[in-house]
């Protein structure tokens, strides 16, 4: 029989597990059965009594309220140096509430990142919701270290990779994990800080050669703070996945579309089929459609999946390694359009007339199987008449059809005319052991802007349905070029014997213009980049403000156009 949690074992899962408080879950993490319910029961009332747990609908919680005990993460400090926490068990329908951090002077030096146990207490001033006095740190969440090891006679030290670093850390000789001198090691932070001495740390991963060129990555991702590990809680959830079924969605498993992607993707997020559009009413006309993967079905608001994706925000991608946004599981498998796999998605049918216009379009929620898992030189080459064995089934069918909408689509997006940059795309090469052999210019094949054009129209059709729905949505804003920067681009214009008219409204085809200008002289890669920092960073914001760039006036993000 295994012992009980102690009430401090219990409070730090808790902190780890906001999500799974309730007590049978409790009861299955610490392995409690039969008789020692009734025992965890009491030690739970007396948390309850002490004012650490609150208990509400048989979870250890009030959804709408922070608890007079909460597990908080620390912020950085504000402008004014007010530090603030935020509550990691909130799970109300309003904002998130902000807390502020009441120190005593006795209190042991807290800092970013770190999560603690705290009694808070609503204050209702103007810019907090409630204050927080600390009640101790959490030590499940210990401090890592990235950093060289160096052996000393008993056991060593580890140097940190960051430069910022103030100390080296101790390790014990029983901690090194067999650490040879000089390798670069993953530590993690034991107890609490000394006063005097160096702190102490255990090795948890030994990393090799920190000049091989494989350990840069790593080196980036320690320096830069970027999750790479995803919490048991997380991984648990993920697993625990089961394959969506058709039920609910419309069927699309019959029709043939298919994913184009570059030869090294590491996953496949979104589908195209076209056909001609059947109906007399529209001549000459086509259909497409653009699926994506439906990671909505298996990350849910609130959950462990969907907190840990709020925190990464993105996936961080390296030459040789990625760090998901979401697990393997997920990114790699369920989530992912694999060739011949039925997956859920999100799918928008568009009709196009014979001019390339948009003239409607439909959204569904949908059960599809891709048809082939292409690359953009195989559909080009196909396009060009040397199909390969994968290719030349699908030929006739699928992308000759991708082709002949697309070629309606770019005539609409000659007469809209959009930005038209020159800035090929670099690829680096990698050899087996990380190093770099070439870097080289991604060929911008007709494949690469068939797709760009149908994600790019996907984008336009989720923008004005949800216009249309009238529900919240955020628009990818693109504004148009400060006065100052305009002048700063006409300066380097003139100064290479071109000009940019000067006194009217701004349109993207003046731009154009000046690019086709220089184009097939000397300038012409100057003129593409001047033009480029010319540009504002483009952003996302609830107000639509249109897309300067792309020539649109309201534009989402359904999928990224950016290959």
């Amino acid at each position: 029989m295994n012992p009980l949690p102690s009430k401090s074992q219990i409070l730090e899962w808790i902190a780890a597990h906001p999500g799974l408080s309730a007590k049978r879950d409790i009861a299955k993490a610490f392995n409690v059965k039969g008789d020692q319910r009734v025992e965890l029961k009491r030690i739970l009332k007396e948390l309850e009594t002490e004012g650490q747990l609150e208990r509400k609908r048989s979870r250890y919680r009030d959804a709408e309220k922070l608890p007079p005990v909460s597990v908080l993460e620390v912020l950085k400090p504000d402008g004014n140096g007010d530090l603030f926490a935020r509550a990691l068990e909130w799970q109300g329908d309003g904002p998130e509430p902000r807390i502020l951090m009441v120190l005593r002077k006795t209190d042991p030096a807290i800092g970013p990142g770190d999560r603690i146990l705290a009694r808070v207490v609503e204050a209702g001033a103007e810019d907090h919701h409630y204050e927080a006095r600390l009640i101790r740190k959490i030590g499940s969440n210990p401090r890592r270290i990235l950093g060289v090891f160096r052996k000393e006679t008993e056991g060593g030290r580890i140097v940190p990779i960051d430069k910022g670093a103030d100390r080296d850390w101790r390790v014990a000789a029983t901690a090194t994990q067999g650490a040879q001198d000089g390798e670069l090691v993953e530590a993690e932070q034991l107890g609490h800080r000394a006063r005097m001495g160096l702190p102490q740390a255990r090795v948890i991963e030994r990393l090799g050669d920190p000049s091989a060129p494989k350990a840069v990555s790593l080196i980036a991702i320690h320096q830069h703070g970027i999750r790479d590990a995803f919490p048991d809680s997380v991984i648990a959830e993920a697993d625990a996945m089961k394959p969506a079924t058709v039920r609910g969605r419309d069927d699309l498993r019959d029709m043939p579309l298919v994913t184009i992607d570059p030869a090294d993707a590491r996953d496949h997020d979104d589908a195209v089929y076209a056909e001609p559009d059947s109906d007399e009413g529209n001549p000459g006309g086509h259909i497409v459609w653009v699926a994506i993967a439906d990671v909505a079905h298996y990350v849910k608001p609130g959950s462990a999946l969907d907190r840990e994706a709020r925190e990464r925000g993105n996936s961080t991608y390296f030459p040789d390694r990625v760090v998901p946004m979401l697990p393997d599981r997920l990114s790699g498998d369920l989530c992912s359009l694999h060739e011949g796999v039925a997956r859920p998605c999100i799918a928008v049918r568009m009709r196009l007339d014979a001019e390339g216009n948009k003239i409607s379009h439909r959204f569904v929620r949908g059960f599809m199987r891709s048809a082939a898992s292409l690359t953009y030189e195989q559909v080009q080459a196909a396009q060009d008449g040397a199909p390969d064995a994968q290719a030349e089934p699908l030929l006739d069918r699928v992308i000759r059809p991708l082709y002949a909408a697309y070629a309606a689509a770019s005539a609409a997006r000659a007469r809209r005319q959009p930005l038209d940059l020159d800035l090929p795309e670099r690829r680096i090469i990698l050899t087996e052991d990380g190093r770099v052999a070439s870097v080289a210019f991604r060929d911008r094949l007709d494949a690469h802007k068939l797709i760009e054009e149908f994600m790019i129209l996907a984008n336009v059709a989720a923008a004005e349905e949800l216009i249309q729905r009238r529900r919240p949505l955020l628009f990818r804003v693109h504004e148009e070029p400060s006065p100052e920067k305009l002048d700063a681009l006409r300066e380097v214009a003139e100064a290479s014997g071109f000009t940019l008219a000067k006194g009217q409204v701004l349109q993207t085809r003046h731009l154009n213009n000046l690019l086709a200008q220089a184009e097939g002289t000397s300038f012409d890669q100057l003129l593409n980049i001047s033009t480029l920092r010319s540009m504002t960073q483009a952003y996302y914001h609830p107000e639509n403000f249109g897309h300067f760039g792309l020539a649109l006036r309201s534009y989402a993000h359904f999928t990224s156009p950016i290959r």
